[in-house]
């Protein structure tokens, strides 16, 4: 007698994808149960077809948001003529846009690679052959509490949270971190011996901090006394994030630095970094001393010029609808006591709550919006440059949503 049993029932196609990523990928990463499938402005679709305001934008990448033709265009177009050359020879794009950056910038030099890891890995060889030219004890190095630089070893060693080192230490040595907020403890820690300086202007990922004007001109001054240099991470607050090309252009008294790196929004999408510096720190890496296979690459490159394009158009945008953002959270604050704190600049956001909120990540998914938690209790959120102020509208009441949530709960998931 044939024994009936029922079908299990078919697994869906974001099932599927998610059960492959868990038997073949690498479990470096803690994902959330979405598989995205497209995207176009400032949405994304999943496979079963919901829509998600992105107001992540691939951490700070998609800076025009998805599929924005210009960016499209440019890459069709440029597919069809090169891809890649080595960086034995010219390429068409490369020395144009390192013109442009330079221009942006304000600084004389420009290199190429594909990440912001890379930039820093770039920034601390430089560094280290300033100190070295000097003397052989000159190897020390200044950065931040809280910072963030990158994962690779170099990077890493200049990152001030331990979570993120503990695993792969011993790292490099002679490395000081000091507190984001206090100049005098940077000065006391600056010396003959230090060759460089790390900071980044506004911390992402340690909680949407601005270090402030006092610090960085204190960084600016022990660095020309010290004959050190000054670098400045602008790898998630530059680039038109905070409504200037860079974050050290925010106020009339700018601090320049010797070299600045960057790379999230610069090739849209296409894995781009350079670093930026003047003559005297460029002079550190002579022909051979650096190099990079995929770097300035002549796609990455057609495209990130089509981005210092497009950001020049939408740098008044940025400021505009960047303030309107921060108002609306701000007003959202004051009806949630544990909302500390509203912090940022241009379209880099965090709203500081008072208890781990991880969980309002999918609670966010829920409402059809993508946002970050980072720092353990910083709602982070970088959205695309081409945001508008009804999707900002439509932001905060998904917010409002998931905050009376939180008041409900007290705040537990």
């Amino acid at each position: 007698m044939e024994v009936m049993t029922e079908t299990e029932p078919a697994l869906s196609v974001a099932q599927q994808i998610m059960d492959l990523d868990r038997q073949y990928v690498m479990q470096t990463y803690a994902r959330y149960p979405l598989v995205l499938q497209r995207g176009r402005g400032c949405y994304v679709w999943d496979v079963e077809g919901k829509r998600y305001l992105d107001l992540l934008s691939g951490i700070g990448v998609n800076a025009f948001g998805h599929a924005h033709p210009r960016i499209v265009r440019a890459i069709r177009e440029q597919a069809g003529k090169m891809i890649h050359c080595s960086n034995l020879y010219h390429g068409e794009y490369q020395a144009k846009l390192a013109e442009r950056l330079c221009m942006m910038s304000g600084l004389q030099r420009a290199f190429f690679c594909n990440s912001g890891t890379e930039a820093n890995e770039g920034a601390l060889k430089i560094v280290k052959a300033h100190g070295n030219r000097i003397s052989p004890h000159k190897n020390h190095i200044i950065t931040l509490e809280s910072s963030f630089h990158g994962r690779s070893t170099g990077a890493l060693a200049l990152t001030g949270q331990v979570k993120y080192r503990k695993d792969f230490e011993p790292l490099i040595p002679h490395v000081t971190f000091v507190p984001r907020h206090d100049p005098e403890a940077l000065r006391s820690a600056v010396n003959e011996n230090t060759a460089g300086i790390f900071l980044e202007l506004i911390q992402g990922e340690g909680g949407i901090y601005p270090i402030g004007e006092a610090m960085t001109h204190t960084a600016r001054e022990v660095a020309d006394r010290h004959n050190a240099l000054l670098v400045l991470d602008e790898i998630q607050c530059g680039v038109g994030r905070p409504g200037t090309y860079f974050a050290y252009q925010l106020n009339d008294q700018a601090v320049m630095p010797d070299v600045a790196v960057a790379a999230k929004p610069l090739g849209a999408g296409i894995p781009m970094g350079v670093i930026l510096t003047n003559e005297r720190a460029a002079s550190c890496l002579p022909a051979g001393m650096h190099g990079s296979t995929f770097g300035g690459g002549a796609l990455a490159c057609r495209v990130a010029l089509e981005c210092t394009y497009l950001l020049e158009e939408y740098l008044p945008h940025i400021r505009k609808v960047g303030a309107y953002f921060q108002d609306q959270l701000r007003d959202l604050a004051q009806k949630f006591p544990f909302v500390k704190e509203v912090r940022g600049q241009g379209l880099m956001l965090g709203l500081d709550i008072d208890f781990p909120c991880k969980h309002f990540v999918n609670d966010a998914m829920a409402e059809g919006m993508l946002i970050n938690v980072t720092h353990d209790t910083v709602v982070r959120m970088l959205p695309p440059y081409t945001i508008a102020e009804r999707e900002v509208d439509r932001a905060v009441r998904g917010l409002r949503n998931v905050f009376r949530k939180a008041s409900r709960s007290g705040g537990k998931a």
